[in-house]
C-alpha cells in the first residue's frame, strides 16, 4: 500500500520560510518522478515542483528562484524547502507520487496518481 505523509506546514510571517517533508512508504520511490501540488480555497490545484529519479527539477513561475525542491532516496523522504513566503503562497500543500500506467494529474511530464492528504501553509503579514 502507497503512503505519502506530509508534515512540516504552519503558520508564518510574509517574507519567512518553511520545510515540508514527505514520507513515502510502499513505493519505488528512487526511481519515480515526485511532485508538490498546492491548491487555496477556490481554486484548482496548481504544481509547485517536481523532481525527477534523475535529479531533474522543475518549478512554477510563481515560486522560482524561492523554493527548493529535493529528495533523499536512502529514507524516502521528499522535502519542499520554501523561502521568502508570500501572502500567495498561502495554500494546502500535497505530496505526490507517479504512476504513468494509471490515471492521474499531468503536470511537467509526469502522471502524477499517489497523494498525500496535505499540510496547509498559512501566511501572516
Amino acid at each position: 500500500q502507497v503512503q505519502l505523509v506530509e508534515s512540516g506546514g504552519g503558520s508564518v510571517q510574509a517574507g519567512g520560510s518553511l520545510r515540508l517533508s514527505c514520507a513515502v512508504s510502499g513505493y519505488s520511490f528512487s526511481t519515480s518522478c515526485m511532485g508538490w501540488f498546492r491548491q487555496s480555497p477556490g481554486k484548482g490545484r496548481e504544481g509547485v515542483a517536481r523532481i525527477g529519479s534523475d535529479g531533474s527539477t522543475t518549478y512554477a513561475d510563481s515560486v522560482k528562484g524561492r523554493f527548493t525542491i529535493s529528495r533523499d532516496n536512502a529514507k524516502n523522504i521528499l522535502i519542499l524547502q520554501m523561502n521568502s513566503l508570500k501572502s500567495e503562497d498561502a495554500a494546502m500543500y500535497y505530496c505526490a507520487a507517479e504512476r504513468p500506467s494509471r490515471a492521474g494529474l499531468n503536470w511537467a511530464g509526469c502522471r502524477f496518481h499517489y497523494w498525500g492528504q496535505g499540510t496547509q501553509v498559512t501566511i501572516s503579514s
